[in-house]
């Protein structure tokens, strides 16, 4: 009889995220979001950081879900723009979660900033996990990915500020790549291996 792979839970409603998440752990974890726990309750993102900001959505979370919960927070630091937006980058163009919002304030504050090559455009995206069990944080890892931004969408795939996000080494944006190239280098992809690695080495001690 096959052994069933183990379930992580996300403290996320984001199904974006959670679809991202899910196909980097496909055949590793079997993958949940808060949208099968509607008794978790909404958590206001309240911290001047990543690191606050995740922790506070992991322990919550754990608090009503049984087994270990994984949070995160991320977002876009523009050099130019003094590392604006960062975590208040989900409502940059003032509604949370609007992703054409917040890409048309980023155009606009490039513009006005009077900046257009990439080195006036240096950016990157940063992500911190967080995973917590019982209402107790266990470990916190990041990942973070640099690039530039541009001026103009291109893209029709990924979400949030990636059809303007280009990676370094690359010509095309986040939007433009295939998600398992996105996936391979991103700020939750890095982020995300250091924490599988790390419940991976904790279930061998088991």
């Amino acid at each position: 009889m096959k052994e069933q792979l183990p379930l992580l839970v996300v403290a996320t409603r984001n199904s974006h995220k959670t679809d991202e998440i899910r196909s980097m752990l496909e055949g590793v974890y079997i993958v949940r979001d808060l949208s099968t726990y509607p008794e978790a309750p909404l958590v206001e993102e309240t911290g001047t950081t990543f690191s606050e900001n995740a922790a506070l959505k992991a322990v919550s979370a754990s608090q009503c879900i049984p087994g270990i919960v994984l949070a995160d927070d991320s977002g876009l630091e523009v050099d130019a723009l003094g590392g604006r937006p960062g975590v208040w980058s989900s409502r940059f163009g003032g509604e949370e979660g609007n992703h054409s919002k917040n890409n048309e304030r980023m155009i606009l504050e490039l513009k006005q900033a009077g900046i257009s090559t990439p080195d006036q455009t240096k950016a990157r995206f940063r992500c911190v996990m967080v995973l917590a069990q019982k209402g107790k944080i266990l470990a916190e890892f990041s990942g973070v990915v640099e690039g530039h931004m541009i001026l103009e969408k291109r893209g029709q795939e990924g979400f949030g500020y990636d059809p303007l996000f280009v990676p370094e080494g690359f010509d095309q944006t986040f939007a433009e790549l295939p998600g398992s190239v996105k996936n391979s280098m991103s700020h939750r992809g890095r982020a995300l291996q250091k924490a599988i690695d790390w419940l991976q080495a904790k279930e061998r001690q088991i």
